[in-house]
């Protein structure tokens, strides 16, 4: 259940963050702030209200997920992309061992793997829809002719 808790807050961090920064135009560095501000307060006036893990790991999370919410939608930027780019921090950071224990930059880099990442899902998926249409336009002309 804790592992599914740290998934879910990687995708609210970069969906809501998304969400403030271009629905509501506060820009990816205010919205990521604020948020992160947000939660962050929140477990520490209240560090009983989940697991010891939880409260720990949960303000953690949501800024990592959050810097995944700070990519420009003009640059391959969309919900998809976001949900799925905050699913693949959320099992990244549950299985990233010690490897990146004592780097400066670890949630930053680890959310940078994430986003590019679906974004390499997505553009292989695209591709391989495209592609599929042009077998199907090719097929059709080929009928037509015999």
């Amino acid at each position: 259940m804790n592992y599914f808790t740290i998934t879910l807050t990687a995708i609210i961090g970069g969906t809501l963050t998304f969400f403030l920064s271009e629905q509501l135009r506060q820009g990816p560095v205010r919205a990521s702030a604020l948020l992160s501000l947000l939660v962050g307060l929140f477990f520490y006036c209240f560090p009983d209200v989940l697991s010891l893990y939880l409260t720990k790991n949960i303000p953690i999370v949501f800024i990592g997920g959050s810097f995944i919410g700070m990519v420009a939608p003009l640059k391959k930027g969309n919900y998809s992309r976001i949900l799925m780019a905050g699913s693949l921090f959320g099992i990244i950071y549950i299985n990233k061992g010690r490897f990146f224990e004592g780097y400066g930059g670890a949630l930053g880099t680890l959310a940078l793997i994430a986003l590019l990442s679906a974004m390499g899902f997505s553009a292989i998926i695209s591709r391989s829809i495209k592609v599929k249409k042009g077998i199907i336009k090719i097929k059709k002309k080929v009928l037509k002719q015999n």
